[in-house]
């Protein structure tokens, strides 16, 4: 078992901050979209299709770079796809073109499609495979994302969409000290000439109910990222800020929930976990569409808790099943499977723009209840797999 010292090591914390750097971007997003909505007028579909501007291009790309990621080691996307996200999100306010801002977002999908399946291989395998330790660098991106409504509302309050230029400094400061930092702590920044031993069979039954699994979270989640300050804005009153209060209540309690995901599966185990966790996200959903005034928010963090205790989980569990594909898993279950709810988006919106937005969000408690039912058919991998990174600073045989 793998101590939480190991699991907190300096390669892991630079890891875990980079995280945040780079799914700030992501964050971002559903942040700029009340703005464009008040400045450009944008109706629900043309809003919907900012999110699926930042999610099209990285489902499609984020499986493609895992497969060459599980070929030659490349920690260079790490730095590269986190400057890539930034300076799309920096780009997306100059232009009053909506193909131009459609386009920069895009670009900002395509560095988060490069970062991740690199920077999950290298987190497990510094991690040596813990819960906890995977949890943290799951954490890091979820407070990036509760950082970036934080980082995001300020900026554009003050000085509007022509501002946003301003929001690509955390990703020039973040590359910057990564590559340094990964440097002196021994993760090498180029690709190894040797590659990664593992042995275990390849599951790709229980991988494929596992994707059902996190297709299904990343409906509700891309829904609720993307109408839910547009919702509580309007349920409680008090504009914009009001509804960027419940964003930051999302990411930041499911980064906390996220935490709390890996001990929960140290002591229950992961299915188990996963199971609990989606039979309360149904419950919490629908009291987040029918609740009026400001507990509204009390209901956000429930469903906050339960949509983001299994995150990490699911990373881990598809390294798990896939023992010989940890960059196809990790590409997968953090990009084409989470993607597919950007490309989700615009269906919400058709039901918001055919019913009401409340519909719509009691429409998305479906969606806890398909991936329950997968995960019930869902088990454990048999053992861990051993794994043994043959490259300088990364070797985790367990």
């Amino acid at each position: 078992m793998t101590t939480g010292k190991r699991s907190l090591s300096r390669p892991m914390i630079v890891l875990v901050i980079g995280h945040a750097v780079d799914d700030l971007y992501q964050g971002a997003v559903p942040a700029i979209v009340p703005f464009l909505v008040a400045e450009r007028s944008y109706g629900y579909l043309a809003a919907s299709g900012i999110t699926l501007a930042a999610t099209l291009l990285s489902s499609v790309v984020q499986p493609l770079f895992g497969v060459l990621t599980d070929r030659r080691q490349m920690p260079w996307l790490v730095p590269v796809g986190m400057t890539l996200a930034g300076a799309g999100i920096g780009l997306s306010g100059v232009s009053d073109s909506y193909l131009m801002t459609w386009a920069a977002i895009a670009l900002s999908g395509l560095g988060v499609a490069a970062y991740h399946p690199e920077s999950a291989r290298l987190a497990r395998s510094v991690s040596g495979g813990s819960h906890v330790g995977m949890s943290w660098f799951s954490v890091g991106g979820n407070i990036g994302f509760a950082l970036g409504p934080v980082v995001v509302t300020p900026v554009l309050q003050l000085g509007g969409l022509s501002a946003s230029p301003l929001l690509v400094i955390p990703a020039a400061v973040g590359c910057a000290l990564t590559v340094a930092a990964l440097g002196r702590s021994g993760i090498r920044t180029r690709a190894p000439r040797t590659g990664t031993i593992r042995s275990g069979t390849d599951d790709w039954r229980q991988f494929g109910r596992l994707t059902i699994v996190v297709i299904s979270r990343s409906i509700v989640t891309f829904g609720l990222s993307t109408f839910l300050a547009i919702w509580v804005a309007g349920r409680v009153g008090g504009g914009p800020v009001a509804g960027e209060v419940a964003l930051v209540v999302l990411f930041g309690v499911g980064a906390a929930g996220t935490l709390l995901g890996g001990v929960l599966a140290s002591r229950w185990g992961r299915i188990r976990t996963i199971r609990v966790s989606y039979a309360v996200a149904v419950p919490a959903l629908i009291g987040l569409a029918l609740v009026p005034g400001p507990a509204v928010y009390l209901l956000v963090a429930l469903t906050a808790v339960a949509t983001y205790v299994p995150f990490s989980l699911h990373v881990t569990l598809g390294q798990d099943y896939l023992p010989n594909r940890h960059g196809t898993a990790s590409g997968v279950t953090l990009g084409l499977a989470v993607s597919v709810g950007g490309l989700a988006a615009p269906g919400v919106a058709a039901l918001a723009t055919a019913f009401s937005l409340q519909y719509a969000l009691l429409a998305l408690a479906l969606l806890p209840v398909v991936a329950l039912l997968a995960a019930r058919r869902m088990s454990e991998p048999g053992a861990e797999p051993h794994t043994t990174t043959m490259a300088a600073g990364t070797r985790t045989a367990r």
